[in-house]
């Protein structure tokens, strides 16, 4: 298990998976990222690793997301932060329940972390 270093990362750690096929920038560019802020959340009603989000991402109504992080976050813990939003996905039905894009977020062998800006940012700023 990797320990936390003083002043930054993780400095030892299992190995990187290996990386998917390799897209193009103009298929990058196709994604639109936003930086959002978490108004609202709730567990799942069908889901025991679920939440479900309301993501204000800084055009047109707050955003229904589902997201996979209840294993690391409570819904308490994230009302009010800046997360990073795939805002044109297709909306997708999870157990139930729609999601209106997606939150971005990472792991490791022990626990999900969510993408957020370094220091608080403008909501609807567009991650480039």
């Amino acid at each position: 298990m990797s320990e936390e270093g003083k002043n930054g990362p993780p400095t030892a750690g299992p190995a990187i998976p290996s990386q998917p096929s390799q897209v193009s920038i103009d298929d990058f560019k196709k994604l639109a990222l936003r930086v959002g802020v978490v108004t609202a959340a709730q567990d799942h009603p069908n889901a025991d690793r679920l939440l479900v989000l309301t993501v204000d991402v800084g055009e047109g109504p707050p955003r229904q997301l589902v997201a996979g992080i209840k294993g690391s976050y409570q819904a308490s813990d994230v009302i009010g932060k800046q997360v990073v939003v795939v805002t044109n996905l297709k909306p997708a039905t999870l157990r139930g329940v729609e999601s209106q894009g997606m939150v971005l977020a990472t792991s490791d062998e022990s626990s999900i972390v969510l993408v957020s800006p370094e220091r608080p940012i403008r909501v609807g700023s567009t991650v480039k």
